[in-house]
């Protein structure tokens, strides 16, 4: 649904394109620059399945250094390097859901995350966060009775594409603790970690590698994609009990075989030079939404509250009789008001009722005016 709409606004110079979940800030130098040398150097051959080891290892310590005090270490041995934060939850799905299996998954979420099971053939059961004033919460007594030992495997993301819902630490205590009863794999989506606004010790969002061990049936997925301002060069990785690792490898290879070893340089330098890039990255983030959100609250009809992590208002139109179908809002904005959002629809299966009227607005944008553009060209199109 988010491509039809980008696709009838591909072109128009007019449209303030708000629709995919990246910033508009180019790659820093530094990091380009790796790639170049690497390409200059000849390095245009194969790698190993799971990654270079010497980025295996910056990511574990990397990884290591973001956890809480007490956390177990993460060694490079649960670490698989692949093309992409989507091949990483690709690759998870693939090797722990078979034809039949029940997965559950917590919704609105990014559509690809309830997809990849379902292309697997599994039965994926949502449950919904529940909206309170424009603020999404999770009803966690209805989660766990979802999980049964029936169930395979649960999908979390967190913090949230689109809502900016953020797991507390309570609720992932309550939630391993219950998977470890019922037998059941978590597959957490955690690549917006960083990107988290509230007061934190270690500059991070609650993360289940804070409170698991590394046995527990536990696969995290990340990303250089949104917190390195890397969404082009298609690189993630995957964190996993050690046992499972060389089995990952062979599913890339089946898949992927490897990630190119320009780009995985390009990412040892990210690794390197993080404190150069993701705290700004992070401040100009709550900048932008702490721009956004008073002026979308201010427009009458809208309901929306701020996001503690990500880079999304997720903001509904409370007309319900003008505003029912996100998807056809959507393309009536971009045709008539050239302002380019994504339709909440997309980010939710089976919707209820308590779904309808929403718009994603991702407002990672470097000119923070394009996003008080945008509110009045949504303010006039609603005949405000």
């Amino acid at each position: 649904m988010i491509r039809q709409v980008a696709n009838a606004g591909m072109g128009r110079s007019d449209v303030l394109k708000f629709w995919f979940g990246e910033s508009d800030e180019v790659t820093p130098a530094f990091i380009r620059d790796a790639a170049i040398a690497s390409l200059q150097h000849g390095e245009t051959f194969y790698a190993h399945n799971l990654g270079l080891p010497e980025l295996r290892e910056a990511i574990a310590g990397y990884a290591s250094g973001l956890r809480t005090v007490g956390a177990a270490p993460i060694g490079a041995e649960r670490i698989a390097v692949t093309s992409g934060g989507v091949n990483a939850l690709m690759l998870a799905v693939q090797a722990l859901v078979d034809i039949g299996d029940e997965v559950v998954a917590v919704t609105p979420v990014w559509p690809n995350l309830t997809a990849q099971p379902a292309i697997m053939g599994a039965v994926v059961k949502c449950v919904s966060l529940k909206p309170v004033d424009g603020e999404w919460q999770l009803d966690l007594p209805e989660l766990l009775a979802a999980i049964t030992p029936k169930t395979k495997l649960l999908i979390v993301n967190a913090p949230n594409n689109p809502t900016g819902w953020t797991l507390m630490r309570s609720e992932q205590e309550a939630i391993l603790a219950h998977c470890r009863n019922t037998g059941t794999w978590i597959l957490a989506d955690e690549v917006y970690e960083r990107l988290y606004f509230e007061p934190t010790l270690n500059g991070a969002a609650p993360s289940f590698l804070d409170i698991a061990t590394p046995e527990d049936r536990l696969v995290v997925a990340h990303s250089f994609s949104k917190s390195f301002l890397m969404t082009g060069w298609r690189l993630g990785w995957l964190v996993m009990p050690p046992g499972m690792t060389l089995h990952m490898g062979k599913l890339v290879e089946f898949n992927t075989s490897c990630a190119p070893v320009f780009i995985q340089r390009a990412a040892l330098v990210a690794i390197e030079r993080t404190a150069d890039i993701t705290p700004r990255v992070v401040g100009h983030l709550k900048a932008c939404r702490d721009t956004l959100i008073p002026l979308l609250q201010a427009v009458p009809g809208v309901q929306v509250a701020s996001a503690k992590g990500g880079m999304y208002a997720f903001f509904r139109l409370q007309d319900q009789v003008r505003f029912s179908d996100s998807l056809s809002t959507a393309k009536r904005l971009v045709a008539e008001a050239g302002l380019g959002l994504a339709p909440g629809n997309a980010f939710m299966v089976n919707p209820g009722p308590e779904a309808q009227g929403w718009l994603r607005w991702c407002f990672a944008s470097q000119d923070m005016g394009r996003l008080t553009q945008g509110v009045g060209r949504l303010e006039r199109w609603l005949g405000l």
